[in-house]
């Protein structure tokens, strides 16, 4: 029996779901943000600012999906003077009228033009709630993100000089990052799919989405991008579909047609130089293109000793499509 992995209805609907605005640390103003990406193809944008909960639903119309959402960060603190580490996470609203922060922490945090709206914010928990470097809290935050009603995703490892024993211990994400556009534009191997494989083997059932994290002091617009189906275009239908796995994340690669069938997980795209199939075992698979012609559908066998499989897209300028991991005992 054919298995849809992406929904056979619905329409596709491109978001950036991690971005800042003149609300914090941002060139463009909400509204200029929302008229850009509207140029460039987009229907939804996370309006992710820096540790404030400013939500537009003013921006919300028929054509585009504004959703309420923000930025938290956990640095490290080193006695020897250097730069530590950071963990950052975006948490989305699933809700339109979900407008209450958790893990607030009103001086220690706040920069930039974020300041100026402190007044605004309304928090779950108290504001001085303080927080440490450790995988504990770190995942308390995730924890208590994921029970306020957000969409937890992590962001950027690679820029926030992460290592697998700091990434191992987080649980409670719904997604990461595994390709923060701002980051590798200035000049950061934030495309992860490593890392993305690291955490599923560790058994960590996670989505995997595609951002800008875009601040438009550089060219940081328009590169990274999720793709969801949904079945119309309202908040709570996007949000439904990221809590499904109902997207695929992308750097410019189409994915149209998705699904398991006998024994086997077929793919339909636009033009790709190769189709590569990944598990969690010693195997893998590589379909590639012949000259001349490009490929645009592919098929793999599921191993039996699997426990997940993945594709990536990879077209003839390097960039990339990832699904999300599907596990085979909920196939």
């Amino acid at each position: 029996m054919r298995k849809y992995l992406l929904p056979e209805e619905g329409s596709f609907y491109k978001a950036n779901l991690h971005c800042h605005s003149t609300v914090s640390d941002g060139r463009w103003s909400p509204e200029r943000i929302k008229q850009e990406y509207m140029a460039k193809g987009y229907s939804v944008i996370a309006y992710t600012d820096h540790d404030v909960l400013i939500p537009h639903p003013e921006l919300t119309d028929e054509h585009f999906v504004a959703l309420g959402g923000y930025e938290m960060e956990i640095d490290e603190v080193r006695q020897d003077g250097k730069q530590g580490k950071t963990c950052h996470m975006c948490l989305v609203a699933l809700e339109p009228d979900n407008v209450k922060q958790v893990c607030w922490h009103r001086s220690k945090y706040l920069f930039g033009n974020a300041r100026d709206h402190r007044e605004q914010v309304q928090f779950h928990d108290e504001p001085d709630y303080e927080r440490t470097f450790t995988h504990e809290c770190i995942s308390d935050m995730m924890r208590r993100g994921r029970e306020a009603g957000f969409y937890v995703t992590y962001n950027h490892p690679v820029w926030s000089l992460e290592e697998f024993r700091d990434y191992s211990g987080y649980e409670g994400m719904h997604a990461m990052e595994i390709c923060n556009w701002g980051c590798v534009v200035e000049g950061y191997n934030d495309y992860v799919p490593q890392v993305y494989d690291d955490l599923l083997r560790l058994g960590r059932r996670i989505y995997c989405i595609g951002a800008d994290d875009n601040h438009n002091s550089i060219e940081d617009s328009f590169g990274a991008f999720t793709v969801i189906k949904a079945p119309e275009l309202t908040y709570r239908a996007i949000t439904r579909a990221l809590l499904d796995g109902h997207f695929y994340a992308s750097q410019g690669p189409e994915i149209h047609t998705l699904w398991v069938e006998d024994g086997r997980i077929h793919i339909c795209c636009s033009d790709a130089r190769k189709i590569e199939c990944n598990f969690d075992i010693r195997r893998a698979f590589c379909a590639w293109s012949r000259p001349g012609e490009p490929l645009q559908e592919a098929s793999f066998p599921l191993p039996e000793r699997a426990s997940y499989v993945r594709l990536t897209v990879t077209d003839f300028e390097g960039n990339h499509a990832n699904t999300n991991a599907y596990w085979l005992d909920e196939l």
